[in-house]
């Protein structure tokens, strides 16, 4: 029997630090894939160093894999004049790609697989609703210029999947209710954070660790870290972010700012304007592992995001034993318990200030442990492996049917 093929579609480039919860994902999606599948990525290279559109055996997590680039992007962390993802369709127009499983993370590049035969499978990552209504921001994405388009878009499409899974209650109920003949292929998935890269340490070492931390930026002892990772992007609001270092108004707290993205100057232009400059430190892109290791260390992880999925950052710095404090939005208020963290009722620097004052005043309250158990459902390995088991389920029973299929025309024949 040979083996059932999972292609998975995205817009980036797995070797490379690139920022953001779906590139999480796909990684440990490949990195504990059972041997029984064949997987297959199609995305971007950083430079022309492959012929674009054809299969290269390679390595990605300790797994062989078969990876095939369809756009040259040097640096898909920056908004463009033409947005990646159209890139990425247009990349994709014309080809014939299909396999016995199929995972999209985006919904425009599956207008060119509407006619390609296997299991389709469309993740979502956001509150999809929040996202083009884009309340409250700017320069978001591009749909929320033209809704009424893209829900035309995801009206013709949305009938191609086989499933659709979402990390966010209210996208599950939204469409569920929009696309009510399709309900029964709706359904909530967790996402998941790489237990083998996100652990904790115990209190003493994080201590021991954040004076070593502290000794290598040129900062007292005492100092105690607040850290940001994600896309420096509209949705994220790091505007709102180092406004509230401002309001905390307290010269022994120090943020690391982790990522890129089309905000990166308008931030440092704000730090330098609230004279902030030797409290926060921007650290570029930095790679999943050395991520972990500042959330092992730092004392609160803290996003300001306007919409949200679930992050995938979240569960990494909860499972490093980090609690964290949050904006309203998204699935990780249903999240956290009252000892992993606090979620900011208002959307204002005031509020986020308070909240991050409450915690690092009375760390006690947050410990380790609670951190830790919090995200323990939400491990990569048991959420994966499912995800695969009932795959694997599904295409043995496929094959029976094809198989029992072939005999009885055989014998019909004869």
């Amino acid at each position: 029997m040979s083996k059932p093929v999972l292609t998975i579609f995205y817009q980036f480039n797995p070797w490379y630090a690139s920022i953001g919860g779906i590139q999480s994902i796909i990684r440990s999606f490949i990195k504990y894939s059972p041997s029984e599948f064949e997987i297959r990525l199609v995305g971007t290279q950083n430079e022309p160093s492959h012929p674009l559109g054809q299969w290269q055996e390679a390595e990605l997590a300790g797994k062989a894999i078969r990876f095939m680039p369809v756009l040259t992007l040097q640096n898909d962390n920056q908004k463009h004049l033409i947005p990646t993802t159209v890139k990425y369709t247009a990349a994709l127009w014309g080809r014939y790609i299909a396999s016995d499983f199929m995972h999209f993370h985006r919904l425009e590049p599956t207008l060119a697989t509407l006619n390609w035969r296997g299991e389709k499978t469309l993740f979502i990552h956001n509150d999809i609703p929040q996202q083009i209504q884009g309340t409250g921001i700017k320069d978001g994405i591009l749909w929320q210029r033209f809704p009424a388009l893209y829900v035309g878009i995801e009206r013709l499409l949305i009938g191609q999947f086989a499933q659709i899974l979402s990390c966010n209650s209210e996208s599950v109920a939204y469409y569920q209710q929009r696309y009510a003949e399709l309900a029964n292929r709706v359904s909530y998935i967790k996402n998941t954070f790489d237990e083998e890269i996100c652990y904790p340490l115990t209190l003493e070492e994080r201590q021991q660790k954040r004076r070593i931390l502290a000794a290598q930026l040129n900062l007292p002892k005492k100092t105690k870290f607040l850290l940001f990772a994600g896309r420096l992007h509209a949705q994220k609001d790091p505007i709102l972010l180092i406004q509230s270092i401002a309001a905390l108004n307290d010269k022994n707290i120090h943020l690391l700012v982790v990522g890129d993205g089309d905000l990166k100057e308008k931030i440092g232009l704000e730090i330098a304007n609230l004279g902030l400059s030797e409290q926060v430190t921007m650290l570029g892109s930095l790679r999943q592992s050395e991520v972990a290791q500042l959330m092992r260390v730092c004392n609160v992880f803290v996003l300001t995001s306007a919409y949200e999925g679930l992050p995938i950052v979240v569960l990494e710095a909860l499972a490093c034993g980090t609690p964290v404090v949050t904006t309203r939005c998204g699935e990780t208020p249903n999240l956290l318990s009252a000892r992993s963290g606090l979620v900011c009722q208002e959307r204002t620097p005031t509020a986020i200030a308070d909240a991050l004052r409450q915690v690092l005043r009375h760390p006690e309250d947050y410990p380790i442990k609670a951190c830790v158990e919090t995200a323990k459902p939400f491990s990569a390995h048991h959420v994966v492996s499912d995800v695969y088991s009932k795959m694997w389920e599904r295409w043995q029973q496929k094959s029976q049917f094809e198989q029992k299929k072939s005999t009885t025309y055989y014998e019909v024949s004869v």
